[in-house]
């Protein structure tokens, strides 16, 4: 079977409008990743969970050493995907760390990761843009592997394939790469990249994350909502009711509860003391010295106790969780 090196699918030359395309199947790239890579044009994919759900369950047939790739900034409310079809032993890979501000440490990380409840031989923390810990992410990688393959799974736009192309460039002589894009369903099976003859990266497609913007938004705006750098905090002393509006994706509505906003700073975000007309969805959330999460969009630190009604896209789910920092 030839299959795409950038995204796993098997390749075929009869149907350009159907997955695999390629004129040249010797090339082993599909025209869907070619395009992603040297145009940044995207074709919409639509993918099911159980889809994805199946791979991990043939993975968890091997005992071989998963790597779970967590992305810091968009931390899962919970992962039980993973824990329903994955038994594996896990080592966790919190990536983008360089999104979050330097002053967080790392150990406050890991350790509020431990929530999960998982088969966890070990954790770290690490940067693909920076290259940060990938000596001792790929040492924690040959020390528990079961045998030369290591699985990479996660969500969608967790940078599983943005690190193992930086594993791939810092540790291996093959040139190839994964196709890496900030949109849903990029990678759509298995790819094997061969590091060395002692050590094989199975890399699989990211799980979907329910009820985010991730699967909704467009790649501009995509752009806008994924932070790309250190976020820089946006702070409200809210003794008084006061409307935070985040861009067009959301409106805070809050009152004697201080918040600061970690997401990222291409949104325009302003503060009025009148609701604006608005058609997006109001949901009321108990606050009580915590962080509430806009999945897909960030989280707001909240210091205070009482409710903040928060006004998103419809199915868009607001939470709130412990400190993250």
């Amino acid at each position: 079977m030839n299959k795409c090196n950038g995204c796993g699918v098997e390749l075929q030359i009869e149907d350009q409008n159907k997955l695999g395309y390629t004129t040249n199947i010797e090339k082993k790239l599909c025209e869907r990743c070619f395009r992603i890579r040297n145009y940044g044009e995207y074709k919409t994919v639509t993918k099911q969970n159980s889809e994805f759900i199946n791979i991990l369950k043939n993975i968890n047939e091997t005992k071989d050493l998963v790597v779970l790739v967590i992305d810091i900034f968009n931390l899962n409310k919970n992962l039980d995907i993973i824990k329903e079809n994955i038994k594996n032993d896990i080592l966790l890979v919190l990536t983008k760390r360089d999104i979050l501000p330097k002053s967080t440490h790392d150990e406050k990380l890991l350790e509020y990761v431990e929530k999960y409840k998982l088969n966890i031989v070990d954790k770290i923390v690490i940067s693909s843009n920076k290259n940060y810990n990938f000596d001792k992410l790929y040492e924690l990688i040959n020390q528990y592997k079961k045998s030369k393959n290591v699985y990479v799974v996660g969500y969608t736009n967790a940078g599983k394939s943005t690190m193992i192309n930086k594993l791939i460039y810092n540790y291996s002589d093959n040139t190839e790469e994964i196709t890496t894009s900030i949109l849903p369903s990029t990678t759509l099976n298995e790819i094997e990249i061969k590091i060395n003859d002692e050590l094989t990266i199975i890399d699989t497609p990211g799980v979907l994350i329910e009820n985010n913007f991730y699967n909704i938004l467009n790649g501009k705006e995509l752009k806008k909502i994924i932070p790309k750098k250190e976020i820089k905090p946006i702070s409200y002393q809210a003794k008084e009711k006061q409307y935070i509006l985040i861009d067009k994706y959301a409106i805070l509505e809050v009152e004697n509860i201080n918040v600061v906003l970690f997401m990222s700073n291409s949104l325009n975000v302003k503060r009025l003391y009148k609701l604006p007309s608005t058609n997006l969805e109001k949901q009321e959330i108990d606050i009580n010295n915590c962080d509430l999460v806009i999945n897909g969009l960030g989280f707001i630190k909240c210091i205070g106790k009482g409710k903040i009604n928060v006004y998103t896209y419809k199915d868009i789910e607001v939470y709130t969780r412990n400190y993250l920092i």
